[in-house]
């Protein structure tokens, strides 16, 4: 394993400790501000939001430099807006905090997506991006449960003080371990953009949405989902999120190995078991034992279709990946947005806090319609006779020599 993907993961584990940490540290961050619970929850929103907007702004406006340069910038920014939300003296300011250091989340994963798969063999790309998203998912077994129980004993402040030390040592690993690539001539802005006029592009990002939007619609509501209907006490939810972190890290890696060998074939069989086990959970949900395994399931399956749907993107929009990739990073994003809306929408109804594993299984049968769709187009556009272009002939993208 080279060592840089090594200096990507400890990045994208500062990433996802400050992303998700928040959630458990809600109470403590309202009561301190004397805002509601609710208000607090604006700075899960605001960074999803972030995210979604900062992923082709910052991968725009770093187009003019080499990529390793835009890591260390990213990493710059992600410090800084952790060090903004320690030192906030009003609620506002944390806010804007969470949002600086938002815009470095899309970029990062974005970049580090095609810097980790150009350090490895063709046939290893997936691996190397799933190698960068470990950091995120350990973050979520290690980080994130220790952040939060920082935050409750020391205060919440410190814990962005010690996500920005992570940022710090993300930083310097980038500077010290990332190989200096110089930026790719002929590749522009335009040629960036030209990409989006690939139908399976667009389908790889749709299948993003709704794949991993599955996922997070049942888990948004875990915390009174497995109170109020499997009968835990609010202690266990932290370590229900434990398990669920566990099958994110086990998911990732598992996909990112098949994906290299039968890309969509592994797309198609977790699809399919994501929206099965999602369904199941609106049973599994009302014994404890069947809940714990149930979460740790889905928190596999759908990582599992983390690298392969960032590869997909990858190989679609060959020759000027990286804003495309940014973007599918904002997608998950939007996914995770989108489907705590409608989850949140069922509860309202009075479906109840299981109905929202419905609109996850809806969500993920949906990825996999797609996901069928786009092969049968790629067939199609394979058949004698038939010549489909990825983008008009004045506006070929250019295909750097080191990447294919």
């Amino acid at each position: 394993m080279p060592l840089a993907l090594l200096a990507l993961a400890i990045g994208a584990f500062g990433i996802g400790t400050t992303e998700f940490v928040i959630m458990g540290l809600l109470p403590q961050v309202a009561g301190g501000f004397g805002v509601s619970v609710p208000t607090a929850g604006l700075l899960v929103t605001g960074y999803a939001l972030g995210v979604v907007a900062g992923a082709p702004l910052m991968t725009v406006l770093g187009t003019r430099i080499s990529r390793k340069r835009m890591l260390m910038l990213l990493m710059g920014l992600f410090i800084l807006g952790n060090l903004v939300s320690a030192a906030a003296p009003v609620f506002a300011v944390l806010l804007i905090g969470r949002v600086i250091a938002s815009l470095a989340h899309g970029a990062f994963f974005g970049i580090g997506s095609v810097v980790a798969a150009d350090l490895v063999p063709p046939r290893k790309k997936a691996g190397a991006i799933a190698m960068m998203f470990t950091g995120l998912t350990v973050a979520n077994v290690v980080g994130v449960p220790l952040g939060t129980l920082v935050g409750q004993t020391a205060g919440w402040r410190v814990t962005f003080l010690l996500v920005a030390a992570l940022g710090v040592l993300g930083l310097l690993g980038v500077a010290r371990l990332v190989p200096e690539v110089p930026r790719q001539r002929g590749v522009r802005l335009r040629h960036e953009l030209a990409v989006f006029r690939n139908v399976q592009v667009l389908l790889a990002m749709a299948m993003t949405v709704l794949g991993f939007g599955g996922v997070f619609a049942a888990i948004t509501y875990i915390a009174p989902m497995m109170t109020h209907v499997t009968g835990y006490a609010e202690g266990s939810v932290t370590w229900l999120l434990v398990l669920f972190g566990l099958g994110m890290v086990a998911g990732n890696l598992a996909g990112g190995r098949f994906a290299d060998r039968r890309l969509m074939p592994m797309l198609y069989t977790v699809l399919t078991a994501l929206a099965a086990v999602l369904a199941l959970f609106t049973v599994t949900a009302h014994g404890k034992v069947a809940a714990a395994v149930t979460v740790f399931l889905i928190g596999a399956l759908g990582f599992a279709t983390v690298p392969p749907l960032q590869k997909r993107v990858l190989d679609q929009a060959h020759g000027a990946p990286t804003l495309a990739s940014a973007v599918n990073i904002g997608a998950f994003n939007l996914g995770n947005a989108i489907s705590a809306w409608l989850g949140g929408l069922a509860i309202s109804a009075g479906y109840g806090y299981t109905s929202v594993n419905w609109v996850g299984a809806a969500l993920a049968a949906g990825a996999l319609v797609l996901a069928v769709v786009s092969s049968a187009l790629e067939r199609g556009s394979r058949r004698p006779g038939r010549i489909v272009a990825r983008t008009s002939a004045s506006e070929q993208v250019p295909v750097p020599a080191d990447q294919h």
